[in-house]
C-alpha cells in the first residue's frame, strides 16, 4: 500500500494546486491558475465545482497519471464544526456541511468538495487532514467577556501541526511533551498559537480577521468604532464583513492587497509602506506575548512560518520585541501541500487512523 499514489488537491482564490505523489515521493506538481474575470462569472463559491474538477482531471491526464494507482486523494481542509485534530474521511455528511458552508462560505471549502468527486470517478478514497477548524482551545481561552459570545478556533492547523511535528523530530523530541509558540503568516490571515503537549490551547481567529492585521485582514479592531461604523447606515453587513476578511490590513493602508506590489513598494523605501510592515510586526510580537503569558513562560520554541518571514525587517522587529522569551525557529513557507501528502502517507502506512466526520 506504500507503493499506491496519492493526490493532493489544494484550492486557493484564484488557483487549484495538484500534486501527485507516490508513496512519500512527488511524481509532479501543477499550480492550475485561475482568472478574476473567469472566477466573476460565478455568484457562489460552489458554483466554481465543475469547473476546478474537470481542471484537475484534464491536468491529471495530460500528466499521464496512472488513475489506477490512486489509492487516497486528500484535500485542504475547509470551514467545519470543530474537531479534533487529525484526518477524516469525506464522507456525504462533510460533503453537506462544505457545500452549506455552516461556519462559513470560503474557497477552502473546495477542498473537500473537488476531492470527493475525483475520489468517485477514480474508485479511490477521499481524505482531509487538519482542516482549519481544528479545536483543541481550553475552556478558560473560549470566554470573551459576554456569554453572547465565545471565542472560537479557526487557523492554520495543517501548517502547524505539520512544523511542530517537524521541530520536534529534529530536535529528537515528541510533540506532545513539547510548549511551543506558533506564528503562521498566511495569504490571508495570521494565526499565533500555544500549543502545549500536543494540544493548540489557545489561538485567536484568523478567519473572522482576529489578531494581527494582515495582508486582506484587518485584525482585531476597537470595538466601539466598530459598532458605531456597523449603525452608521453607510454600509451593510456585507460590506463590514468584506472590510473587516478582504479589504483590511495592508490592503486598506497602502491600496494593494497583491503581495508583489507591496514588497516593491518596501524594496524602493516607501515610508507609508515599511511603517505598516512595522506595525504588522508589532501586532504579532504582541500576540506572541500573550501566548507566552498563556504558557505560564514554559516555551521550548517560538517557530515562525511564512513567506514574510525572508524579510530580514519583519523578522528583526519581532526579535528585538520577543526574542528573549525562547529559541526562534524559522520555516519560512507554507507547503501545506507536502504537509496533505505526508498524513495520506502515515494512513497508507497504516500508521494513522482516518476518523469518522459525524
Amino acid at each position: 500500500m506504500v507503493n499506491k499514489d496519492i493526490l493532493v488537491i489544494y484550492p486557493e482564490t484564484f488557483s487549484t494546486q495538484i500534486a501527485l505523489y507516490k508513496g512519500a515521493t512527488m511524481l509532479f506538481l501543477k499550480n492550475i491558475r485561475h482568472k478574476p474575470e473567469e472566477l466573476g462569472k460565478y455568484i457562489d463559491v460552489n458554483d466554481q465545482l465543475e469547473m476546478r474538477f474537470n481542471l484537475v482531471m484534464w491536468e491529471l491526464n495530460d500528466n499521464e497519471a496512472e488513475m489506477d494507482d490512486i489509492e487516497l486523494v486528500v484535500a485542504r481542509g475547509g470551514v467545519l464544526k470543530p474537531l479534533n485534530a487529525g484526518v477524516y474521511a469525506i464522507n456525504d455528511k462533510m460533503v453537506e456541511d462544505l457545500r452549506r458552508g455552516i461556519k462559513g462560505k470560503h474557497h477552502t471549502n473546495l477542498g473537500g468538495l473537488i476531492a470527493n468527486k475525483v475520489a468517485k470517478q477514480l474508485n479511490a478514497r477521499a481524505i482531509m487532514a487538519d482542516p482549519v477548524s481544528v479545536d483543541e482551545m481550553d475552556d478558560i481561552a473560549r470566554v470573551s467577556g459576554h456569554p453572547l459570545f465565545e471565542r472560537k478556533s479557526i487557523f492554520h492547523a495543517l501548517n502547524q501541526k505539520f512544523y511542530a511535528r517537524k521541530y520536534s523530530k529534529a530536535n529528537h523530541k515528541i510533540y506532545e511533551d513539547v510548549n511551543l509558540i506558533m506564528v503562521t503568516v498566511g495569504m490571508g490571515g495570521i494565526s499565533v498559537a500555544a500549543h502545549r503537549n500536543g494540544r493548540v490551547v489557545d489561538v485567536n481567529n484568523a478567519f473572522d480577521g482576529d489578531g494581527p492585521f494582515s495582508v486582506k485582514r484587518s485584525g482585531s479592531l476597537p470595538v466601539g468604532d466598530l459598532v458605531s461604523l456597523c449603525y452608521s447606515g453607510k454600509y451593510t453587513e456585507e460590506e463590514i464583513m468584506a472590510m473587516i476578511t478582504k479589504e483590511g490590513g495592508y490592503a486598506a493602508y497602502l491600496d494593494t492587497g497583491n503581495v508583489h506590489d507591496i514588497n516593491m513598494l518596501m524594496e524602493k523605501g516607501d515610508e507609508k509602506a515599511l511603517f505598516i510592515s512595522d506595525a504588522c510586526a508589532y501586532q504579532v510580537s504582541k500576540e506572541i506575548g500573550s501566548m507566552y503569558a498563556v504558557l505560564e513562560g514554559q516555551v521550548d520554541a517560538i517557530i515562525l512560518t511564512g513567506n514574510i518571514f525572508h524579510s530580514e525587517r519583519f523578522l528583526g522587529n519581532i526579535k528585538k520585541r520577543v526574542g528573549k522569551i525562547a529559541e526562534f525557529v524559522l520555516y519560512p513557507s507554507i507547503n501545506d501541500v507536502e504537509a496533505l501528502a505526508e498524513n495520506a502517507f502515515l494512513v497508507l502506512k497504516g500508521d494513522l487512523d482516518v476518523q469518522d466526520y459525524t
